[in-house]
């Protein structure tokens, strides 16, 4: 039976929520066990050799496939289905675990955690699972779900993080990729919890939008998507940045490593929260609007955090409320791309809009250690950042989420 919602615009159907739990579900574990990669630095860096320059690499350049292949992932979900998808995403990210937990080197490792997790990633993560649940989500509750499923990757920093420490500690780094392995196969179980390939007939009524090669046309030409994209970039850019060099900033401070973990700790904690409060925002106000508040919270926070003294309460404070405003970005542009195009094309659409965000995390991982090396300072890429958020807010106040496409 092809997947419908509720003639209730507001009422949530059996489908609807077994879809929204097993995205979410499906979101913990896949970004989780990207996210312990860093646990695993030091100690495979000193059984294989590998600088912490080369294993960087490795996940900068998971990062940057990550949005590279986003856009032709998200056209494969939307031609053959969310459940094909996701089943050979996760054989690709098995694949790339067991490599890793084989390698001999840094090439193998770029290899496996590099271009084989990267590319994994865009299958088994937001754009592919956002759509499927768009599908079946009453209208008015659609900014909700998505709040609600992109609140599962900060579950798995919670959930999955420490596991991977508790393995590396009590085994070693190869058998914890194993054992991550493992949890990675309950993704082609979950991806049955998700609505399969769309039928034509009964889903027309309810999958709205243009054809794939429209809707390319379409997009091309309309400039508030570009603007969306733009202001995903600083998204990208800034939680590159922070959730890769934070720790090492507030050392550098005088700090101690354990409140650059809580502060991590935190950024996931509060984004839960941040998440599906402006998911539930996002049904109610405008999203664009929405996006201008957050991207201008955010220099503003980043702003009072380099004003005042550098102490543990400060980055703990700071971090709790970045985190609020972390990944709050993801419904409101997936709404938002929804809200111009139609749902039919969303993994396409949104695949373009992310790769955008990819290409800012890669540019943020990166800018901000070879600044550091240049001056020995997180000074410039700091207030780099800040300018951004205002340029973000401004791109995002501009924006109209008015649809871009009328059906014949």
């Amino acid at each position: 039976m092809s997947p419908t919602v509720s003639a209730d615009n507001t009422a949530w159907t059996r489908t609807a929520l077994i879809a929204v739990a097993s995205a979410a579900a499906i979101v913990t574990l896949s970004m989780g066990v990207r996210q312990s990669f860093g646990l695993m630095m030091q100690p495979v860096g000193s059984e294989l050799g590998i600088s912490r320059e080369a294993f960087g690499f490795a996940i900068a350049l998971q990062n940057l496939l990550f949005g590279l292949v986003q856009p032709f992932i998200g056209a494969a979900a939307d031609r053959f289905g969310t459940r094909p998808t996701l089943i050979g995403g996760s054989l690709l990210y098995i694949a790339g675990l067991v490599l890793a937990a084989s390698a001999t080197g840094a090439t193998s490792l770029g290899l496996a955690l590099g271009v084989m997790v990267g590319m994994a990633l865009s299958a088994t993560t937001f754009v592919v699972v956002l759509s499927a649940v768009g599908r079946v989500v009453p209208d008015a509750q659609r900014s909700l779900a998505f709040g609600l499923v992109t609140a599962g990757g900060s579950l798995g920093q919670f959930a999955v993080v420490p596991l991977a420490q508790g393995l590396v500690g009590a085994f070693d780094w190869r058998i914890a990729l194993w054992i991550l392995s493992a949890l990675i196969a309950f993704i082609a179980l979950l991806a049955f919890g998700l609505p399969g390939r769309l039928r034509r007939g009964a889903a027309a009524p309810v999958i709205e939008g243009p054809e794939l090669g429209e809707a390319l046309r379409c997009a091309s030409r309309y400039s508030p998507y570009w603007l969306l994209n733009g202001g995903f970039f600083v998204c990208g850019f800034h939680v590159a940045f922070v959730g890769t060099h934070l720790p090492a900033y507030l050392v550098d401070g005088g700090l101690s490593p354990a409140i650059g973990a809580w502060s991590l700790a935190l950024i996931g904690l509060f984004n839960i929260a941040g998440s599906w409060l402006f998911g539930l925002w996002g049904g109610r106000h405008s999203r664009t609007g929405l996006l201008a508040a957050l991207y201008f919270a955010r220099g503003l926070a980043m702003v009072i955090f380099l004003w005042l003294p550098l102490t543990p309460v400060s980055a703990l404070v700071f971090a709790s409320v970045f985190g609020f405003l972390w990944l709050g970005t993801v419904p409101l542009t997936s709404g938002a791309v929804v809200s111009m195009f139609g749902l039919r094309q969303l993994s396409t659409l949104y695949g373009i809009v992310f790769l955008s965000h990819q290409v800012g995390a890669f540019f943020g991982a990166w800018w901000a250690g070879r600044l550091f090396d240049a001056t020995g300072s997180y000074a410039v890429i700091w207030w780099t950042s800040v300018a951004l958020a205002l340029l973000a807010a401004a791109l995002s106040a501009a924006t109209r989420e008015q649809r871009a496409w009328q059906p014949a």
